[in-house]
């Protein structure tokens, strides 16, 4: 089976619907106040932490600007943030192509409207591993799942979005933004994704790393397994 090629797609992409799942959140108080400015009318789709942190920066307005990510998918986070962002509305408002008349379809099916610009940074895995003393247990729960899936679907459909993970940009948005009253560029949009598939490939050879070191007897270590309870 083929995969189908693009050949028609903007260059400019008018920036409405951002998604901001963030754990490191350096960077906002003047990336977002800037995004507002330059994109009247955009609408955020935050999760968790990073919903109450924007409430916070935009202040009275924010109920206007602001949907949580449950109320985009139509359903809660999970207890603990175990699942916030993985969703087929999710995956469809960014991998969905401006002008394929069938994934245009499924966005009005699905009822959700495409998403223009990803904010997203992951679990600090490596600085938690630094630690010496961290059991494979800790490293395990440190491994951030919907934050990859949602950076490559947005670094794959560069076409459309724009995805940023990495904080000491957001001042190059913000001047493309101004630059282009509001929208993004081709060329911006392929610049970020390169950095992007980059921070990912990282990521998960640090996961890699550290447990190509340690054994399946350290693991077990950390556990009593159901069998021993009654020991």
């Amino acid at each position: 089976m083929s995969i189908r090629g693009v050949d028609e797609i903007d260059d400019l992409v008018p920036v409405r619907v951002v998604l901001a799942s963030v754990f490191d959140k350096s960077g906002l108080d003047e990336l977002i106040p800037g995004m507002l400015e330059h994109c009247p009318g955009m609408n955020i789709i935050s999760t968790g932490g990073t919903y109450k942190k924007l409430r916070g920066i935009i202040g009275d307005d924010s109920g206007q600007v602001l949907t949580s990510i449950d109320e985009f998918t139509g359903a809660p986070e999970t207890e603990g943030g175990l699942v916030k962002t993985l969703s087929r509305e999710k995956s469809l408002a960014l991998l969905t192509e401006t002008h394929c008349e069938s994934h245009q379809r499924d966005l009005r099916d699905a009822q959700v409207a495409p998403i223009d610009v990803v904010l997203c940074n992951l679990y600090p895995f490596a600085e938690v591993v630094a630690d010496p003393d961290v059991t494979p247990e800790t490293a395990r729960g440190n491994i951030d799942i919907g934050g990859p899936c949602m950076l490559r679907e947005a670094a794959k459909n560069f076409l459309r979005c724009v995805v940023m993970t990495n904080s000491g940009r957001y001042p190059g948005l913000l001047k493309e933004l101004e630059m282009n009253n509001g929208a993004t560029s081709l060329k911006f949009r392929y610049n970020e994704m390169r950095e992007v598939f980059n921070t990912v490939a990282v990521y998960d050879r640090r996961i890699a790393d550290y447990f190509s070191k340690h054994t399946a007897d350290e693991a077990i270590a950390c556990y009593k397994t159901v069998h021993e309870r009654g020991k």
